[in-house]
């Protein structure tokens, strides 16, 4: 039986009509679903209790904060309050950064600057990381005796950001800036002909099998800082309080004088707060690695 035209016409209407009414539907489910939503979130009924290690993956760690770590026990007993060589995290670094002792003698052959100076930058850097995530130190880290590569933002283990690196090898490239190191840290930093900038550096700072690149980095870092303060006349090459907190606040915050004071994000550290400049200084100062890492 053939359709008549106006009953094909009218059932296109009510199929229109159809489909029409339900991307109404749709919309307004969602609209409900969102404010339903925020709803919850006011009234807190979506918190969810669970591993803050989980969160820390998806959100990254949230710099200048720490939770209060843990002191090595004395005589059988927990300290709650201790100095930042007698932690649990100090006690893991220092294995740690015994490993890479090798790593850092050749990055400071390459670069000038000493080995325990570039360990003075990511000691703090470190320890502010275990402290903040105490369920990934506790289970990872500790058992293991190795370095963080940090968050998704801060990379490697000193903890440097992309742009900041980037930053870097514009100045090893440029005699006209006052960062400028001289010749030969621009050799170290350069790339393979063809290669992708941003996908190279990525991967040369999150290398966790191979702390080369992160070293090299945070040298290159301080002794553009060195140099900075040797064109003002002043000579930090032996001033972790200078080029350690620079390196936490960064090369606009560089400003050469006569009277520098320690200083960047706080970190707790078995129940006491250190600057993150300070934190470099108490380890570069200390007797702590001197065997493998001497001044």
């Amino acid at each position: 039986m053939k359709n008549f035209p106006v009953f094909t016409w009218l059932n296109r209407q009510w199929a229109i009509r159809r489909y029409v009414a339900i991307i109404v539907s749709l919309f307004a489910l969602i609209g409900l679903t969102f404010a339903g939503v925020f709803v919850a979130m006011q009234f807190g009924l979506l918190n969810v209790k669970g591993s803050s290690t989980a969160r820390n993956l998806s959100l990254g760690v949230v710099p200048g904060t720490a939770v209060t770590s843990s002191c090595q026990a004395v005589n059988g007993k927990v300290p709650t309050v201790c100095d930042w060589n007698k932690t649990e995290e100090w006690n893991v670094l220092h294995g740690a950064l015994t490993k890479d002792a090798s790593v850092l003698d050749q990055v400071s052959g390459q670069t000038g600057v000493s080995a325990r100076m570039i360990a003075s930058a990511v000691v703090p850097e470190q320890l502010r990381y275990f402290t903040a995530n105490r369920e990934s130190f506790k289970k990872y880290f500790e058992p293991l005796k190795i370095l963080s590569s940090l968050s998704k933002f801060s990379l490697g283990v000193s903890g440097i950001k992309q742009d900041t690196a980037t930053q870097i090898e514009q100045y090893a490239n440029d005699p006209s800036s006052p960062f400028y190191p001289g010749p030969t840290i621009a050799p170290l930093l350069a790339y393979p002909d063809g290669s992708n900038h941003d996908t190279e550096l990525y991967n040369r700072l999150t290398d966790e099998h191979n702390h080369y690149y992160s070293y090299l980095y945070t040298a290159a870092f301080i002794k553009e800082v060195e140099a900075q303060w040797s064109h003002a006349g002043y000579d930090v090459t032996a001033r972790p309080d200078v080029t350690v907190t620079i390196f936490n606040i960064g090369f606009g915050a560089s400003h050469p004088n006569a009277n520098p004071k320690a200083a960047g994000s706080t970190i707790t550290l078995g129940g006491k707060d250190y600057a993150f400049g300070e934190l470099g200084t108490l380890f570069y100062q200390s007797d702590e690695l001197l065997d493998v890492l001497p001044r």
